[in-house]
This record gives structure tokens, sequence and C-alpha cells, in this order.
């Protein structure tokens, strides 16, 4: 009698070394104090006491000592030997939050924004199709070919041109992306952390596209009452600021940043929790933090209808349920004919990498 037999669950050990188990919690404590290794050592100190985190006979000092082993912290002379955060750090947080956000993704060699035409192409699709003139030799499908010339008999195998089938490809194409964030004050107000959340967003999204379209180009801007890029390595030092929300800024430092991309597609992708407060006349900075000022309003509309003649798509993640805010989306979507997701935190990781890759295949 087949079937199945049931015993007690006995949970395997961990096989891991002491530091290889602590480091990912002291890797996500880095994200939340924006890169400074003591405060991150201190809250590391804090959770073991009170849960217990580190292995019997292993210490914060024997972890501290561990970290500067494997060249992951080091000490800035240049700044009174401060303990900093070493280039492995920070590509360790990337790729740990491209695994929280994405999951273990394998490397490509090539980019892969799927352009769905026949024909020669980069990738293979898994789909095949009768033998057209024309079409490449690399890509016939020989063992499918030579069966359909077999089901006429084996003895005499006689091989036609209507026998052939051709196995379908999509082209690729790269495309350019710049990703806003908002570093504005109310992405920390109400006792609700939302910068963090958006960060390892971001830093998912660069190590995404570095490992699987190495053709595409990320630029990253933030924007409060300014507008600056920012490189990969200083996305785990991002914090927020005392800054209202110049939008008009980030959308006209974007789209600067894609017009020297010598790419066709083209695209801007914003991550916000506010309205529009902040711009910049004559000179002098206007801002309004009460309700939707319509002069402030007006020039970010007029923002994103020039992006739009531009053909460059504007996708909003907002991270805000308040209605008058998804009005002034929904009017600012308008505009530019893009695209608009209303998220909580916990959905937007899932909301960016569905639109990106969609957006790739859409190209």
């Amino acid at each position: 009698m087949r079937g199945h037999r049931f015993s007690r669950f006995v949970p395997t050990a961990d096989d891991r070394s002491p530091f290889e188990q602590v480091l990912p919690l002291f890797l996500e404590l880095l994200t939340h104090t924006s890169g400074d290794v003591d405060e991150a050592l201190d809250w590391l100190r804090q959770v073991d006491e009170e849960h217990g985190v580190f292995p019997d006979g292993y210490t914060l000092e024997d972890f501290k000592n561990d970290l500067r082993k494997n060249g992951i912290i080091g000490d800035n002379p240049g700044k009174g030997g401060r303990t900093e955060m070493t280039g492995k750090a920070e590509r360790l947080i990337r790729e740990r939050a491209l695994e929280q956000v994405f999951g273990k993704l394998k490397k490509t060699d090539r980019g892969d924004h799927g352009l769905r035409r026949g024909g020669t192409g980069d990738e293979p699709t898994g789909e095949r199709r009768p033998f057209r003139f024309g079409d490449s030799a690399d890509n016939i499908a020989f063992s499918d070919s030579i069966r359909r010339a077999q089901q006429r008999g084996i003895d005499d195998l006689d091989l036609r041109e209507e026998d052939l089938e051709v196995l379908e490809t999509e082209h690729q194409s790269a495309s350019a992306t710049v990703l806003m964030i908002d570093i504005s004050h109310s992405m920390i107000l109400y006792g609700e952390d939302r910068i963090t959340p958006a960060k390892k967003v971001a830093m998912a999204l660069a190590e995404l596209i570095k490992r699987r379209y190495p053709k595409d180009t990320l630029d990253i801007v933030v924007f409060g009452n300014d507008a600056w890029q920012v490189s990969l390595k200083d996305l785990p030092y991002l914090q927020v600021g005392p800054y209202h929300t110049n939008t008009v800024a980030g959308l006209e430092l974007a789209m600067d940043l894609l017009r020297r991309r010598k790419i066709r597609n083209r695209r801007i992708v914003m991550i916000t929790d506010g309205k529009p407060s902040c711009i910049k006349r004559d000179g002098e900075y206007y801002m309004n933090s009460f309700g939707l000022d319509e002069v402030i309003v007006g020039r970010t509309l007029d923002a994103a209808v020039r992006a739009r003649k531009a053909g460059i798509p504007i996708t909003t993640f907002m991270i805000a349920q308040d209605p008058y805010l998804q009005r002034f989306i929904e009017r600012f979507t308008e505009a530019n004919q893009g695209r608009a997701f209303y998220t909580g935190l916990q959905g937007l990781a899932d909301m960016v990498f569905r639109d990106h890759t969609t957006s790739r295949k859409r190209s």
C-alpha cells in the first residue's frame, strides 16, 4: 500500500558561521541609519540585549573584528578615524536589497527589453512558426523540422521547405530611466519611515538593471527644495532633510539627464508621498505647505506636459492615501499621459518591479 509516513519535525542546525548569521541584520540596520556604522552597532547591541541575536560564545566585539577582517568597515583617517562603511559594504547592502525586493536573480549577458517583432532577434521566445524567405538559418529548429519530415516516412527522408520551423526571437533594446526620490521632510512625518523603503527600492532597481539589463542606464535624482543627482554608491546614505517638495526641479533635472542619453526609450519613475510645495521664481524660493497652491501646481503640470512632448512618460508611485493628493496625481498623470500607482510602503517594491518589467516589454 502506497502512502506517506510522517515523523516529528526536527529543525536543522544553522551551518552558517556566527558572523554570517548576524551580518544580514547589521546590513539592515545600516540601511535604516543611512550608513552610520556606530549607530547601527549600537542598535545591534540593543537588539541583542532584548532578543539575543548573537550565538553562544560570540560577542559584539568578535563581530566588529570580523567586520574589519572581511573589509566591511574601516577607519577614515580624514574624519578623525571615524568608522565607516567600505565599498564592499555598499555592494552588500544593494545585493541584500535586491534579494529582499525582487528575489535572487541570475545575471544575464545582455539587456532584454522585449520588442515583439519577428525575425532575427537577440533572445528566443520559445515559440515556433513556419519558415519564411529571408529567415536566418541560425534560427531554424532542425529537430522539429526533421520530425515533421519524418511524418511522411523514415525510409527516405525528404526534408522540404514547408517542413522547416523557425524559433521565434525578440529584438532587445536599451532603456534609459531616471529614478526620482522625494527626500522632503514629509517622508518621515507622523512616525512613519518612508525613506528607507524608497532607498531599498532604488538600490534593488539599480542592482537589477546592473545584473539583468546591462544595456540600460539608470540615473538617480533626489528632490527637496532643489534637486540633484546622486550616484549608486550614495544610495545607502540618503537622508530626509528639512525640505519642501520641489517636484518641478526634480523633473527638469531628470529630463536634462535623459536628453544626454542617446537612447530612444526613456522614462521617469518618481517615488513621492506628498504634494509639490515649492518652486523657484526669479531665483527665489516660493513655498506653500498648506493645501495645493495653484501656482506651484500649475508649474508642476507644465513640467509634466513638457516631458510628454519630449516623449518621456512618467510613472508616479504615490505613497499616500489622501484623496486630494490622489486627485492632484490624476491631473499630473493626465497631463503627462503617464501612469500612477497609489501604494502603501509594503507594496511599493513589487509595484516598481512589475512596472519596470512591463514597461520594458512594451517599449
